[in-house]
């Protein structure tokens, strides 16, 4: 994903400027019906896909025209109450899931928080973070959100550090549980993006979810990520798939669309659609190409991808 709030800030620029004043009004565009075939899987663009297309309403208006039935936002938590209402109209009028948000996101510039560190206030301050979220997410008809488990503490034993992170886990779990929420551990890659984060591929994220046990607390298979940090996607995901939430794509050399890469996004989709997967797939990853251009190689590569993957 996630990592730095400044790669998303990236990723929409261009559009920021708009967006405020997009959010005064829904657009006649919402109210249309798509002009494109909709996606057999539940792909989400995010603000800054299509940043040529306007502010961060007509972005969602656009995506859903091309034939997405979702759409993801790191920044939801962030935005106003009356922006988050008027996102979720949008979605309800075009008939878009919502897939994460982020509720919780470590200091990256301090390293922190070490929630299987000594200190009990960072871990108090993430279960904050989580009770702040709920209404968020109801807000936006959310049934996901993004949580990273913090940074190594160099100073702890391993195997105390993952026992603290389960207990923090498992008492979030508690809190969001009855309110139809799951939280998605996101394990992120070391080498290139994140180093010295504590959860760092999908088979350590379904060590800690098993340890929780609970159906609020799962995983973020983002396959960037992954595919740097571990590689043997379809693999992983099988041995894990009982503790998998979400999904997120992202090729990689260089975290852009499905085919500027060496990942076989085909093929996973051909899996995912072998497990009736029905969740959100978050594009995770910016254009390779900017401008109106890039949009449309976006497009192009989602629809490529989305038909080669038809076929067992």
């Amino acid at each position: 994903m996630t990592g730095a709030v400044t790669r998303r800030t990236v990723l929409a620029a261009g559009a920021a400027g708009a967006a405020s004043s997009a959010m005064a009004m829904t657009g006649s565009s919402s109210k249309q019906g798509s002009n494109a075939a909709r996606f057999s899987l539940g792909y989400a663009p995010h603000e800054g896909s299509f940043a040529s297309r306007g502010g961060l309403l007509e972005q969602i208006a656009y995506a859903a025209d091309q034939g997405f039935t979702a759409w993801e936002d790191n920044e939801a938590r962030s935005r106003p109450v009356a922006d988050q209402e008027k996102m979720a109209k949008a979605f309800a009028q075009r008939g878009m899931k919502m897939g994460v948000f982020v509720a919780s996101m470590p200091k990256w510039a301090q390293s922190r928080p070490l929630l299987g560190g000594n200190d009990d206030a960072e871990r108090e301050a993430f279960l904050a973070d989580i009770r702040t979220s709920i209404e968020v997410a109801k807000r936006l008809n959310a049934t996901r959100m993004t949580v990273v488990t913090g940074f190594l503490d160099q100073k702890v034993p391993l195997d105390i550090q993952t026992a603290r992170v389960i207990d923090v886990m498992r008492k979030a779990g508690d809190i969001v549980a009855p309110h139809g929420i799951a939280m998605v551990m996101e394990p992120l890659n070391t080498r290139t993006n994140h180093p010295g984060v504590y959860m760092q591929t999908i088979a350590q994220g379904f060590a800690v979810a098993r340890g929780v046990n609970s159906p609020a607390v799962k995983i973020l298979a983002d396959l960037y990520h992954e595919q740097i940090q571990s590689g043997n996607l379809i693999p992983a995901l099988e041995m894990c798939w009982s503790e998998v939430g979400y999904i997120q794509f992202g090729d990689n050399p260089g975290r852009n669309e499905p085919g500027t890469g060496e990942i076989n996004y085909a093929s996973i989709v051909r899996w995912l659609r072998a497990r009736r997967y029905d969740g959100v797939i978050g594009m995770e990853h910016g254009n390779s190409v900017k401008g109106r251009a890039g949009e449309d190689r976006l497009i192009a590569a989602y629809r490529k991808i989305d038909s080669q993957g038809e076929g067992l």
